[in-house]
């Protein structure tokens, strides 16, 4: 029981906990409770009771009321918010209830009593209109209950007890927040995380000198983390634990408590442990230490905290593993697990328990970083790695260096100790675990993008997203982008037109966006290329057997059937990439693409003769039959003058439209004829190049296509604009009409320094879209440059098709992000998925 002064006491009280407050009526609960704590944090029994029966006293209500905040408390504790219950507790029954869900949302319950004298808890009361009938009888059972609790509230579970006695002590009281022990957010590193070293002193110094620490102590401020298991079955415990020791002593590491310190501290402080798995080796080295150094180890394990929350809750540290619900809590549950796992309560063959994979399960966005199930390579899995890689067992001592997910090991001098099992092969799980999962994508979600903060996806375009991806898509694992929508630039005011470049100039300028780069629209299909370097890179990220990447459209789904022929078109891109030295010079084995594939027919032309062909053919159908025929009725003398006229406009229209169309579709044989421009390398191993400028990008691009002997790639041509000078706005619209003047698409209009925002820090769009005069035919239909139709559709709104573009940029930057950074599938997929489920939202299609 906490006792201090009896004036101006100082109550530490835990940043996540059930604060609880046990007192009399009348001793000024609620009143310490608005001193003293922000009024979301508290929750008061009177309240819950006025919130059921519209009366705070009236009594016959307590059991409803009760369950209210027990509710309300509950899910405060859910979310890891500060929760403190202000009712009269005094019943060991009632604060049985709140212990109890203090336990089950493993956070600390605190008392803080309130022993006020009975005469000052009567006169308050007396001087509540709404209480000034209370019989004193109450207040004197409470304080009796109160008296009788005081000695056993730390037995009943209360991890800290605050008693203030007196009126004058409560006034004068100050609650002071501190830490979790485990919450170490602040610290942000860079860390060396080392796996379990099990009493091998001479590999831990090896290590330690790869990672460039000269006696402990890192010439960068690099913190060494280590998992634990520091002791048993290896020929140096005690000088393993001095090395530990001092390190952590100096600031220079900090550890984490592993099983087998566990149970040494136990046999330290007297307790009765069996000397198995490597224990008698330890006690027998300890035995040749100093009593004193034996008491240094005693406190020193007996402090160590059973995990840690560093840089910014970016990174857990523990021994054996911890599932996200527990990151930051504490309690005897969450200190178990951090310490032994979870079983599932069977044994192998070898007699040892079989431990649950949660890592397979793994959600969270914390990395954990754990050790004690020996494995024989460190991988990463779901976002979290297991570090112990057995160097007892003649394996190799492994550490992680964070931020950067570089691993670090030294081998094994000798087997020191043979293990009960031998290594598995491969870690649990496989590459990924279970990587996607139904709940990882299902209902309406919120995705935290880094660019754009949160971008909701609701649960009916989810659904439509799940069809998609489950019918139709590439394997998922090769699917780790998709590209975003793109907005067209503003409708034109130029006479005949509907879109034109100077808009797209005009509103980059109005962006603060000085240099742009037009890049030649290709009549194609949008396409997205992961480029491995060879099976075994493919299968080391992605994890597939076989493929070497994909090939796929915006949706996600395979331009070809047949596997071959993708992997044929992987192998020239493979071949000039090579050729181009940008495996090399981008240190990577693998490439992700944004390109276009042509010609259009590969994929559009069903939908195009399905869709347009009625129209196209009239030009050679309908068109002549119905002209003769007006043509007839003209010459005997029928007024049918201004219906001849429209309907020779609609065919010159249509002959427009059918030419049009031509350009974009021609035939193909296998890959001949099949051509694709690139124009963006999103991603390679280790960074997203989303924010390389698009000069840069399209330099190493030009050095793939010169060196493609196979003519399948294409240059995408390019003009750079400076759009505050109106001679380079005009040569920029120039070489527009130039390019859609010889059959081209048009063009697309992006900052020079791709990923750009505003003064205001908003993403500026990445690029907009301005299409050719003649090539809007096949979109809005062969009249629809008739000064009528120009007049309607410059009615079109194009404020929801902006923001879709943006947010889906975001998605998929926060999705390369992620892919570059080593994260796992599933959380690459959250945002990939959020990309495909936006594209349900309704919008016009022709723009």
């Amino acid at each position: 029981m906490t006792e201090t002064p009896s004036k101006g006491r100082v109550l530490p009280v835990t940043d996540l906990s059930l604060v609880v407050l046990v007192g009399a009526s009348g001793s000024g609960k609620s009143t310490f409770a608005r001193r003293h704590f922000k009024p979301t944090e508290v929750v008061s029994s009177d309240f819950c009771r006025g919130l059921v029966s519209d009366d705070e006293n009236d009594q016959s209500a307590s059991k409803d009321a009760f369950d209210v905040l027990h509710y309300i408390a509950g899910k405060r504790l859910a979310a890891g918010r500060r929760t403190v219950v202000d009712a009269t507790s005094v019943q060991q029954d009632s604060r049985r209830q709140l212990i109890e869900l203090a336990r089950e949302h493993d956070v600390l319950p605190i008392a803080i009593v309130l022993d006020v004298p009975e005469d000052v808890c009567v006169a308050r009361n007396a001087a509540r209109e709404d209480r000034a009938d209370l019989p004193r009888r109450v207040v004197q059972r409470h304080i009796r209950e109160l008296r009788r609790s005081l000695r056993q509230l730390e037995r009943e579970g209360f991890r800290k007890v605050h008693v203030l006695r007196g009126a004058e002590e409560v006034e004068h009281a100050t609650v002071v927040t501190e830490r979790r022990f485990n919450d170490l957010t602040h610290l942000t590193g860079p860390f060396d995380i080392i796996g379990d070293i099990h009493g091998c002193s001479a590999e831990l110094e090896a290590l330690l000198g790869k990672l460039g620490y000269a006696d402990g102590t890192h010439p960068d401020g690099r913190t060494a983390v280590f998992v634990g298991d520091l002791v048993d079955r290896g020929p140096d415990s005690p000088g393993v634990l001095r090395r530990v020791m001092a390190m952590v002593q100096s600031g220079d590491a900090l550890c984490v408590p592993g099983n087998h310190e566990n149970k040494y501290g136990r046999h330290l402080r007297g307790r009765q442990v069996q000397h198995t798995h490597g224990l008698a080796e330890t006690i027998a080295q300890m035995e040749g230490e100093s009593e004193e150094f034996r008491a240094e180890v005693r406190e020193f394990i007996d402090k160590l905290v059973s995990h840690y929350v560093l840089d910014g809750g970016r990174l857990v540290v523990c021994h054996a593993g911890l599932p996200e619900k527990y990151h930051g809590r504490t309690s005897g549950r969450v200190r178990s697990h951090a310490l032994y796992g979870e079983t599932t309560g069977e044994t192998d063959e070898f007699g040892l328990p079989v431990r649950y994979p949660w890592a397979e399960d793994y959600r969270g966005r914390a990395a954990v970083v754990y050790g004690h199930t020996p494995v024989p390579e460190a991988s990463w899995l779901n976002n979290t790695i297991c570090l112990d890689t057995g160097a007892v067992f003649g394996g190799k001592l492994t550490a992680l260096r964070w931020p950067e997910r570089e691993l670090v090991d030294v081998p094994a001098e000798q087997v020191w100790y043979e293990p009960a099992r031998p290594l598995r092969s491969e870690a649990p799980g496989g590459h990924d675990g279970r990587p996607l999962d139904l709940a990882d994508v299902h209902g309406r979600r919120v995705v935290e993008t880094r660019h754009a903060g949160r971008v909701a996806v609701r649960e009916e375009n989810a659904a439509a997203a799940l069809e998609v991806m489950s019918r139709f898509a590439v394997d998922p694992r090769l699917l780790p982008y998709l590209p975003p929508t793109m907005a067209p630039t503003a409708t034109s005011t130029v006479e005949g037109y509907l879109e034109h470049p100077a808009e797209a100039f005009a509103q980059y300028a109005r962006d603060g966006v000085a240099r742009v780069v037009c890049e030649e629209k290709h009549m194609g299909s949008r396409a997205v290329a992961l480029v491995c370097r060879d099976a075994e890179a493919a299968r080391a990220r992605f994890g597939t057997d076989g493929p070497t990447g994909s090939l796929y459209t915006r949706t996600g789904r395979p331009f070809f059937d047949d596997a071959d022929t993708t992997e044929a078109v992987l192998g020239r891109l493979r071949d000039a990439i090579g050729a181009a030295g940008l495996w090399e010079e981008l240190d990577t084995d693998w490439l992700l693409l944004d390109a276009e594939l042509l010609p259009w027919s590969l994929k559009a032309s069903g939908l195009l003769r399905s869709q347009y062909a009625a129209v196209g053919a009239a030009s050679g159908a309908v068109f002549p039959g119905a002209l003769a025929a007006l043509e007839g009725a003209a010459a005997r003398g029928i007024d049918v003058e201004a219906l001849l006229g429209r309907q020779r406009e609609r065919a010159a229209d249509a002959a427009a439209f059918t030419d049009a169309y031509r350009r974009y579709c021609w035939t193909t044989d296998g890959l001949d004829g099949v051509r694709l421009a690139p124009f963006q390398i999103l991603a390679v191993r280790g960074r997203s190049l989303a924010a390389l400028p698009h000069d840069e990008q399209l330099a190493l691009l030009d050095r793939m296509v010169e060196r493609d002997p196979t003519g399948l790639l294409r240059t995408t041509r390019r003009q750079y604009v400076d759009t505050g000078d109106p001679e380079s706005v005009r040569a920029g619209v120039e070489w527009w009409l130039e390019l859609t003047g010889e059959g081209g698409e048009g063009m697309v209009v992006k900052p020079l320094g791709a990923l750009v925002r505003d003064a205001e820090g908003r993403l500026v769009q990445p690029g907009v879209k301005c299409r050719g005069r003649e090539y809007l035919r096949i979109i809005y239909g062969p009249e629809y440059t008739r000064p009528e139709q120009l007049t309607r559709l410059r009615g079109r709104s194009l404020g929801h098709k902006r923001s879709l573009a943006l947010r889906e940029y975001a998605l998929g930057l926060e999705a390369l992000d992620r892919l570059a950074e080593g994260e796992p599938l599933w959380r690459v997929h959250e945002a990939v998925f959020a990309v495909l489920a936006l594209e349900s939202e309704p919008v016009d299609p022709r723009l």
